[in-house]
């Protein structure tokens, strides 16, 4: 045997000689395997609840259009002719019915020519009555009554005109509101079509958002809603009033109204963050999504702690809402207790160390 050979035989015997060393230490402290690892993680249990999916949009609360044999919930007062303001009857921030007038405009011309008008309508009347009367005693020809009823049809074209005149210097309000805002004052000079004034029914708002074309298909008028202002909880009990047969070619947008919840006190302008239920699931079981766990091939599995081992099981995901995600299992059940912290790939059949915490009961954000 040369000295080379023996140089390159020499790391296996003293591999043979560890492995041996080794065994009879094992043999001496009786065979023993190493022990088990241990992993320390956080539980939560299995709650049985209702789901929902939702359809999350931004808009503002604006005044509702007219519709159902009622009048928009807002209404902008246009002068209809060129003229000076003369006063303002009314003041900003004023409850006001149908019909108050909101602005005059110079009516003199207008007042004069009513009064003349009423006065010659009175006229006609009177002889209208007057010549029917006397045709019941036989003591009026037929010309007279003739042209009786021709004066009293054009005294009452006379006054619906003077009625008329009279509308475009005295603007009205169309509807029961408050006075939101007054644009012209005394002395001011309009033009034709000029705004100057805005009346709002507070009681009738809406609000008016944008939803991407993909997610309005699952839209319809019907739906329930919930409006949440400047990031404080959501109130329930809005629904979905109007959904847009057309799409913002611009934007990619659907433009949604969505009434709002009784007594709500938003007013005219607000940002609102709007909320649509699609789909809803009673009774679902659900747990925390950090419970959960996909694999690279999309299918997606927890553990449940059972006499302290970590046993993977196979669940179908559901439902997703706030920290909740539905599941389905075979084998998952109410109450059951899941790992969460710590659950990330974790092993079938690991021992774990449950960490304590305040509860281990979840629930929806």
């Amino acid at each position: 045997m040369s000295f080379k050979s023996i140089d390159l035989r020499c790391p296996v015997l003293f591999l043979s000689i560890a492995v041996s060393t080794f065994a009879c230490r094992a043999a001496e402290h009786g065979g023993a395997p190493p022990r088990a690892t241990e992993v320390t993680v956080e539980v939560a249990k299995v709650v049985r609840t209702t789901l929902r999916a939702w359809v999350d949009a931004y808009g503002t609360v604006t005044p509702a259009p007219a519709g159902d044999g009622l009048p928009a919930g807002a209404a902008l007062l246009s002068a209809p002719a060129a003229g000076v303001v003369t006063s303002v009857p009314v003041r900003e921030g004023q409850h006001v019915e149908a019909g108050t007038v909101i602005v005059k405009l110079n009516d003199r011309m207008a007042l004069a020519e009513v009064e003349d008008a009423r006065q010659a309508l009175q006229f006609a009347e009177r002889q209208m009555q007057r010549q029917l009367s006397i045709e019941k005693i036989g003591a009026v020809s037929r010309k007279a009554i003739e042209e009786a009823t021709r004066q009293l049809a054009t005294a009452r074209a006379q006054m619906k005109s003077a009625q008329g005149k009279l509308a475009r210097v005295q603007l009205v309000s169309p509807l029961d509101g408050v006075v939101s805002r007054i644009v012209a004052q005394p002395g001011n000079s309009v033009d034709v079509n000029s705004i100057v004034a805005e009346i709002i029914d507070p009681r009738r708002v809406l609000a008016t958002i944008k939803v991407a074309v993909d997610e309005a298909v699952a839209l319809e008028v019907g739906q329930a809603a919930e409006v949440a202002v400047d990031g404080t909880g959501f109130a329930s009990g809005a629904r979905v009033s109007f959904v847009s047969p057309r799409v913002d070619p611009l934007l990619g947008t659907v433009l949604l109204r969505v009434s709002l919840p009784p007594g709500s006190p938003l007013r005219a302008g607000r940002f609102v963050h709007v909320r649509i239920a699609i789909a809803e699931h009673a009774g679902a079981l659900c747990v925390p999504r950090a419970a959960l766990y996909t694999g690279r091939d999309g299918t997606s599995s927890l553990s449940v702690v059972e006499d302290g081992l970590a046993r993977r099981r196979r669940v179908e995901v559901g439902l997703k809402e706030g920290e909740l995600v539905e599941v389905r299992g075979a084998d998952l059940r109410e109450g059951a207790v899941v790992v969460t912290a710590g659950s990330y790939a974790l092993p079938d059949k690991t021992k774990v160390r449950v960490l304590e915490t305040e509860s281990h009961e979840v629930g929806r954000r």
